[in-house]
């Protein structure tokens, strides 16, 4: 190694830990704090470590909202990834390896899918006429609607790396369509499929605003939603609202962490052949 990439890499460890790792010192050490001391805002050891009062008092806020809003957010989440990977990898294979004259428009609206940002009251007139508004059924559905175009993208740039002499072997043997679709293709897609579990598992778990606007109501809370409790106009319990951060963030940060190799390899691995 020369010492130019040893001073590259040692930057870049800096930069990272400036980036990263302090904001998340902060909100540890702010969140260990009693709510005097953390109403400063001051980058410092706590004098006083409250790390698990804090933590028991945010669990127990608003007869346990928090535990509530984990629920309400792992079912959109488990929901709406599996229904993502499902429809993506069949739209994708489909485009991928049926060539017509109107794939070409149904890739037209898979890209405005991408660009055209939401239109949020005509969705929640939508939601309302078909019963769904306020109700998680809605809200995955609203999780499926933007998270497909980018899922369908990733599994169809995956699949043009797989060999068209796989699908000709399955049908010479007698598979049927579906057959040579969930027994062939499918098994085939693990690495992408990995990347779009762990993607869309980030971004729908710490989603904010379609929650907000779609799903009003105490009993249909998310993990985001929670933050609210410590917030207010006059004043802000910056000790639990921190913690509240701490606990919202840790579990997306540890799925990253174990799996940012298969994101990597599934973002990159179609990018070969297009």
């Amino acid at each position: 190694m020369s010492r130019r990439q040893f001073l590259i890499g040692i930057s870049a460890l800096v930069a990272c830990g400036f980036i990263f790792v302090l904001p998340f010192l902060f909100i540890f050490l702010t969140a260990a704090k009693t709510r005097q001391e953390a109403a400063r805002l001051t980058f410092s050891l706590p004098t006083e470590w409250r790390l698990w009062e804090n933590f028991m008092d945010v669990i127990e806020a608003r007869n346990y909202m928090l535990l509530l809003a984990y629920f309400n957010s792992i079912v959109i989440t488990i929901f709406a990834v599996s229904f993502l990977v499902l429809f993506g990898a069949m739209v994708g294979y489909i485009l991928q390896r049926r060539p017509s004259r109107w794939n070409k428009f149904i890739f037209a609206f898979v890209l405005a899918g991408l660009m055209i940002p939401p239109a949020v009251v005509p969705t929640i007139w939508v939601l309302q006429s078909l019963g769904l508004f306020k109700t998680l059924q809605g809200m995955i559905l609203i999780h499926i609607a933007y998270g497909l175009a980018f899922t369908i993208l990733l599994f169809r740039s995956f699949i043009a790396t797989i060999p068209r002499d796989l699908d000709e072997a399955a049908i010479i043997d007698g598979a049927k369509p579906l057959q040579l679709f969930f027994r062939v293709i499918l098994p085939l897609l693990k690495p992408v499929t990995v990347t779009v579990i762990v993607v869309q598992s980030i971004a729908i778990f710490n989603d904010f605003t379609h929650p907000l606007y779609y799903l009003p109501g105490r009993e249909n809370v998310t993990v985001q939603l929670t933050l609210y409790n410590f917030q207010g106009q006059f004043q802000t319990q910056f000790n639990l609202l921190f913690m509240n951060i701490l606990l919202v963030t840790i579990p997306p940060l540890i799925v990253f962490i174990f799996f940012n190799r298969q994101i990597v390899a599934g973002m990159t691995a179609g990018a070969v052949k297009g």
